[in-house]
């Protein structure tokens, strides 16, 4: 009989190694995920930026026609100081008409929570407001109101609002019907049922009208200084743009708008941080699973 079979059978690998194995695999996955999320948009972007570069060096494109990517970033650069005060004049726009919609739509949406006989009043002509184009009322709105900041607002409030009216009011009427029954059982009154059952069942669907809301108010705005066009101290990064076009200062045309994408941007990844921040404690859209 040789050692091996005095031996006998090896033994079995013990649960704790094969936890340990399917852990350590998770943690593999998790760590490629992880970085593949920032390094593939990172490459692509690169791709991207040296295809349009090599283009317009190899074909000789024009600088008025398609500039390169490192013209364009040059011409940021050197007339940021011109462009500064736009930027600041459209991200103030949008910024001040999201928080205005914030504050009107959330505040109509409890305000149709409280009342079915003020929602079926009210809601129709926010559906209207919100189905009507923007440039068809857009010279209503320019004989209306004299403020030239006041007219952009007003279409960036516009356009920003009913997302978050409609998925707030979405959210207040989700919550679970069990417990408002349960509420109701005990007596609560309408403020214990908004603040402690409704408000925090609508806190996701209001975040998610909020991601979009932000987006919309600086598209609003931008499109309102397009409609409205103004220049001075109250012209946005829209009347930069058209500005150049009368130029063909295409580089500065590509940098202003460079410079509305970042802004968008910036703002969609702040309010999904704030999402973040609400919700990733108890709600199922935030909270990490283990694969």
């Amino acid at each position: 009989m040789t050692l091996a079979e005095r031996a006998g059978p090896a033994p079995a690998a013990t649960p704790a190694a094969v936890i340990d194995a399917e852990e350590a695999a998770r943690l593999r996955a998790e760590r490629r995920e992880r970085i593949g999320r920032w390094l593939l948009p990172a490459a692509v972007f690169v791709a991207l930026i040296g295809s349009w570069q090599a283009y317009v060096t190899l074909a000789g494109v024009p600088h008025y026609v398609l500039p390169g990517p490192v013209l364009v970033a040059e011409t940021l650069v050197r007339d940021f100081g011109t462009l500064a005060p736009s930027w600041w004049a459209t991200l103030r726009v949008s910024l001040l008409a999201l928080l205005l919609a914030v504050i009107g739509g959330g505040g109509l949406a409890i305000l149709f929570a409280q009342s079915r006989w003020i929602e079926m009043s009210l809601f129709p002509y926010a559906v209207v407001l919100q189905v009507t184009p923007i440039i068809a009322i857009a010279p209503l709105i320019f004989i209306y109101i004299d403020s030239h900041t006041a007219r952009v607002l007003f279409i960036a409030w516009i356009v920003a609002f009913f997302p978050i009216l409609s998925n707030t009011a979405l959210g207040l009427k989700s919550s679970d019907h069990n417990l408002r029954d349960l509420m109701s059982i005990y007596r609560a009154g309408r403020w214990q049922r908004l603040r402690h059952l409704e408000l925090p069942a609508a806190l996701p669907y209001f975040l998610g009208g909020l991601r979009i809301a932000g987006g919309l108010s600086l598209i609003g705005a931008v499109v309102a200084e397009f409609a409205m066009g103004s220049g001075g101290k109250a012209a946005g990064l829209a009347f930069r743009i058209l500005e150049a076009s009368y130029r063909l200062n295409v580089p500065r045309m590509f940098a202003a708008l460079i410079l509305i994408v970042l802004t968008g941007i910036a703002i969609y990844l702040a309010i999904s941080a704030l999402s973040w921040l609400l919700l990733h404690r108890w709600h199922e859209s935030a909270v990490r699973r283990e694969r």
